[in-house]
């Protein structure tokens, strides 16, 4: 049985829900598979450098020196920074025919931590498919940050609890829910569709 909830605003988190983000497998591959998934994950969102960076502080080659220094890479960080922008892969198959059924009945958004180099190229991707991009280097905030996730409220103008948040990541969907949301944790396309047939958003 699923849930059957009504929304107005389909609010949607990028790497790893819509778009295809290889940054822990190549950070896995960059320092040779000596740590576990789950803590390069939790690594990377405690970063000095990417939060830095993700709220539009610092440059691309800023970046570039103090990601190569934090995380002690081989790598140089013209290198680093080369390989970096490769690592944002594109929408998810399938990912372009969901937001078009999507459209007709519900608002679309998203709500991601981005920056300078991935972001232009998620904005291209998306252009026509959702109604507002909250990149969080153009916010000026990043999730699990509060105040990045009222902002993108008082920008749709709708009421949280009329806002489905979807996310791959535990701590931000916590954060969507204290901010009066209706969280969801769903990672690749499979299991945000799952997701929304379980709201009743889309047939099963």
């Amino acid at each position: 049985m699923g849930a059957h909830q009504s929304f107005d605003v389909l609010l949607f988190d990028l790497g790893g829900v819509l778009v295809d983000f290889a940054g822990f497998e190549q950070l896995d591959r960059i320092l040779g598979a000596t740590t576990a998934a789950a803590s390069i994950r939790e690594r990377w969102i405690k970063s000095d450098a990417v939060s830095r960076f993700e709220r539009g502080d610092i440059s691309p080659v800023d970046f570039a020196k103090l990601f190569v220094a934090e995380w002690q890479l081989s790598a140089s960080p013209d290198d680093f920074l080369h390989q970096f922008s490769d690592w944002s892969r594109g929408l998810y198959p399938g990912a372009t025919r969901l937001l078009r059924h999507l459209q007709g009945s519900h608002r679309l958004a998203c709500l991601s931590n981005s920056n300078q180099v991935h972001g232009p190229s998620q904005r291209q991707w998306l252009d026509g498919l959702v109604e507002h991009f909250f990149f969080s280097y153009e916010m000026g905030a990043v999730k699990p940050d509060p105040a990045i996730f009222d902002r993108a409220i008082r920008r749709l103008q709708v009421h949280p609890k009329r806002i489905a948040y979807f996310d791959d990541t535990a701590v931000n969907v916590e954060a969507a829910a204290d901010a009066g949301m209706s969280a969801h944790q769903a990672t690749g396309l499979a299991e945000l569709s799952a997701t929304l047939q379980y709201l009743g958003v889309i047939a099963g």
